[in-house]
């Protein structure tokens, strides 16, 4: 717990040489806590997505389940980051920080733990809470620690970070899952977590809101109703399609807590979502940037990693490999990014990002059955492009609109809008692949002599991951045109939501460039 000596003090006229000195220090060791911390955070989720293949055969998963891996995550981390936000600014961002970083260090081993999909599940719901306090003040901390022409370094530093941790971690995650076992890939979060938690205990400053906004518990039972209603419906529909009576009910219940929540928050005194920040077009615009982002391109990378391991057979360290074509220029583009952000208008980085993104997308389309990864490549490059185009800027601009005090509260609601945008990305891209892939199986069964009776059993059996079992439990003459069909029903559904990913992101990009304006800034004199 920190004490009151460890509390910044006022800023004075005149601060001796050692004072300066310590100053400088802190703030440096505060950009490391923060770092190291947004390093296993981001390593944890690229590595997962390498996992889930063999995350589904030990467990025996099926691919909602996949999803769930991924979305109870997403789900707990978005539902949470606004209150962790507003306890933040109310007891001290830098323990709320500590208290992330213990639980998600507890969870992460949890997880390796896990003896089934279930469990799996709970415990990556664990981890999304404790995710959801790091987020939430992880900006605000470097927001509250660098001013000037060092917060725009900062950033870039922080923003090279993000590319690193996603460079590394299909490489890290699938040496781990290919070599000892997909277990590994929580377990590594242990000692990493454990040495963010001595940085940050030794070495960090507290600060906090001078004027915090309460909890809004009413708001938060709200938003999380309706954003989980919101995620069954999108993956049931995968299932029974967005006509069954449990979709329309579970899509209607999520528009009526939405309603509800944006009523508490007007009729609040002490909301945890100021909606007037909404009148600012540029802190609309970063939302809209962050939710496209994570909706298109970062949903689509566990439809993709599915498709290098499961379809086209590599192990899940030659997925990580593979994948480092897009990792790889988000890293060196995001460095380049972060330095231009305090020299340029950032909404000539972000928005033009964004559209660099739905091209990426567009340019692997054209899959067919007979497609290696090898056409994924061009796309695959000027996406990670427009990636490292988009974070850094993305991350100042979420704290640079609003005054200190509300720092805490911009980068949880932007930190949400991305979350969310992972959460149905996932779930929506899910149900239209799983749709689709069952209607084009179907249709190439019809036309096989002897299969077509079975196409409805194969296509479920097909988005449920379970085709090679299907296939072995068929006469041998049959095999080949059913393989063929399941191949063939993939790339298709695979195509299918890359244009719908691609369309995302476009529009995006084209209203980020619209909405974010330079004047509405903080200047440093208001940042009070």
């Amino acid at each position: 717990m920190a004490t009151r000596a460890q509390i910044p003090a006022a800023p004075r006229a005149a601060a001796s040489g050692g004072d300066a000195g310590k100053g400088e220090v802190h703030r440096w060791w505060t950009l490391t806590a923060v770092c190291v911390g947004t390093f296993m955070l981001l390593l944890d989720i690229t590595i997962v997505n390498v996992a889930l293949p063999d995350v589904q055969r030990e467990l025996h998963s099926s691919f909602s389940d996949l999803q769930w891996v991924v979305d109870a995550y997403a789900l707990t981390l978005a539902a949470t980051l606004l209150t962790c936000g507003s306890l933040a600014d109310l007891f001290g961002r830098r323990r709320a920080y500590l208290a992330g970083l213990t639980v998600f260090t507890i969870a992460s081993l949890l997880c390796g733990l896990a003896s089934g999909t279930l469990f799996l599940q709970l415990a990556r719901g664990l981890q999304g809470v404790g995710g959801a306090a790091m987020f939430a003040v992880s900006l605000a901390i470097l927001a509250e620690t660098f001013h000037g022409k060092e917060r725009g370094l900062a950033f870039g530093v922080w923003g090279a970070v993000t590319g690193l941790a996603v460079a590394v971690g299909p490489v890290v995650g699938g040496a781990l899952t290919s070599g000892i076992s997909w277990r590994w890939i929580f377990y590594v979060n242990v000692p990493v977590g454990l040495l963010a938690l001595v940085v940050t205990w030794t070495r960090v400053r507290e600060s906090r809101d001078p004027r915090p906004r309460r909890p809004d518990w009413w708001g938060f039972a709200a938003f999380t109703g309706s954003l989980a209603f919101l995620v069954f419906a999108l993956i049931k529909s995968g299932e029974r399609g967005f006509t069954d009576t449990l979709v329309l009910e579970c899509f209607a219940a999520a528009a009526v807590l939405l309603c509800a929540f944006l009523a508490i928050e007007v009729a609040g005194r002490q909301p945890m979502f100021d909606l007037s920040l909404l009148r600012k077009p540029t802190f609309s615009g970063g939302l809209v940037a962050s939710f496209t982002m994570a909706s298109s391109i970062f949903a689509m990378l566990l439809y993709l990693t599915l498709y290098i391991q499961d379809v086209l057979g590599y192990s899940a360290f030659g997925t990580g490999l593979r994948l480092l074509v897009a990792s790889g220029p988000i890293f060196v583009v995001a460095a380049i990014s972060g330095r231009l952000s305090s020299r340029v208008p950032v909404r000539l980085l972000i928005g033009p990002g964004g559209i660099v993104v739905g091209l990426g997308l567009l340019w692997m389309r054209g899959l067919g059955a007979s497609s290696d990864w090898t056409h994924l490549i061009p796309g695959l490059l000027l996406a990670g492009v427009g990636i490292g185009m988009i974070n850094p800027p993305l991350a100042s601009t979420a704290v640079g609109v609003v005054p200190a005090r509300q720092a805490g509260m911009a980068s949880g609601v932007n930190s949400t809008f991305r979350q969310v945008g992972v959460a149905t990305g996932i779930a929506l891209l899910g149900s239209l692949f799983a749709t689709r892939v069952a209607s084009v199986v179907t249709e190439q069964l019809s036309r096989v002599p002897g299969l077509s009776s079975q196409a409805p059993q194969f296509a479920s059996a097909l988005t449920n991951g379970e085709s090679s079992a299907a296939i072995a439990h068929l006469p041998p003459s049959q095999r080949p045109a059913a393989a063929a069909a399941a191949r063939a029903a993939f790339t298709a559904g695979l195509d299918h939501i890359l244009l719908v990913a691609a369309v995302i992101a476009l529009v995006g990009g084209v209203l980020s460039l619209l909405l974010i304006r330079s004047r509405d800034f903080v200047s440093p004199t208001e940042e009070g």
